[in-house]
């Protein structure tokens, strides 16, 4: 008997969806300490700045580009 993938069952009750994922900064430093990265004194302090002025994701991105680009 010859098997095609076109004959496969497809399950009607399942959904496939794509969701968005968000990790956490504690989760991402644990995942991040496993590849050998930490981050440095400057980057903590930068991040707990930036939840105490409580900017939404753009801002926080904006802000973090800003901090690393030249000029």
């Amino acid at each position: 008997m010859c098997y095609d993938c076109s004959m496969a069952r497809k399950n009607p009750s399942r959904k496939t969806t794509s969701s968005n994922f968000v990790l956490g900064r504690e989760r991402f430093e644990k995942i991040s300490a496993v590849e050998g990265i930490e981050l440095s004194g400057a980057m903590k302090k930068r991040a707990s700045e930036l939840d105490r002025k409580g900017l939404t994701p753009e801002a926080r991105r904006a802000a973090i580009i800003r901090a690393h680009s030249k000029g």
